[in-house]
């Protein structure tokens, strides 16, 4: 069992070039990938789409990416010889005019404004995308791991609660019927009163209590729930994902707990009901985050 949430981080550094990868997913309905990296990583951003998903399959995922070239060629400083041009046949112009030298040295012409910039050189793409695929692996394999951790730590409350709602059903089992006798018990001495020394017709008691028994049984609803408990427990032990088939499980649990409830006019029975439902929520909360 897997966690939606997770973190993982990869800082790597080869031949110069440095990156800092991180990957933060949470809880979504299919999975949905988010890119934040320098527009010069663009082109790799189907590669790292691909490799998440073979490893993911549910899950909001953020990733960034920090990249930092520090090779000694990464960067170049370029005269803008034609403006430097004007710029001399400007000061010499200055200079006859006024008759005054301009006293100018190499620095200084260097410093007029846009004479020099600093221009980036071309990636190499292929180390570029090679460096970042490394570091995506070994992020991801973080995000899985805790993602794991966290699912192993899920799966165990998720089977506490279903020890508590199969126990709780047990309960409903045992006690359906005994609202039937006590039903039964009313009505005849309620008759009883009504009549006074009457006799009391038997029969239309036994009308009456089958009536009232079609009314509020719940045997049919009681075996769906211990089935639907066991394909949970399927499902949990299965490898493959599981989030989606566990929380259509869910809600087909919480539909036989309300149907349950609106059968119950008992108030130890209705008590029940409400225990049922409640640890069913508490199991659906768990579930929304499963991968």
């Amino acid at each position: 069992m897997y966690s939606m949430t997770g973190y993982g981080r990869c800082d790597l550094e080869r031949d110069g070039r440095a990156i800092t990868l991180e990957m933060k997913s949470v809880n979504h309905r299919f999975l949905d990938l988010s890119f934040r990296m320098p527009r010069t990583f663009a082109y790799l951003e189907d590669a790292l789409r691909a490799l998440i998903g073979r490893e993911l399959s549910r899950g909001h995922v953020d990733v960034f990416i920090n990249y930092r070239n520090l090779r000694k060629d990464a960067k170049t400083v370029l005269v803008d010889e034609g403006l430097l041009q004007g710029y001399m046949q400007a000061l010499e112009k200055v200079e006859g005019l006024s008759g005054l030298p301009s006293g100018l040295n190499a620095l200084q012409l260097a410093r007029l404004p846009d004479v020099l910039s600093v221009a980036e050189q071309a990636e190499d793409l292929d180390a570029l995308k090679s460096l970042t695929l490394e570091a995506a692996q070994a992020a991801l394999a973080q995000l899985k791991a805790m993602r794991q951790a966290e699912g192993q730590r899920m799966g165990a409350d998720i089977a506490l609660h279903l020890e508590e709602v199969r126990s709780i059903v047990q309960g409903v089992s045992q006690r359906a019927p005994m609202v039937v006798q006590e039903y039964r018990q009313r009505l005849t001495e309620r008759l009883a009163e009504l009549l006074e020394n009457a006799p009391v017709d038997e029969g239309r008691i036994t009308q009456e209590v089958a009536i009232y028994t079609d009314r509020v049984a719940v045997d049919e609803e009681i075996a769906r729930l211990g089935s639907h408990l066991s394909s949970m427990e399927e499902a949990m032990a299965s490898a493959q994902s599981m989030g989606r088939r566990l929380d259509f499980i869910v809600q087909e649990m919480n539909r036989e707990a309300n149907t349950i409830g609106s059968k119950a006019s008992d108030a130890p029975l209705i008590q029940l009901v409400v225990s049922l439902k409640s640890e069913i929520e508490k199991i659906r909360e768990q579930v929304q985050n499963i991968e």
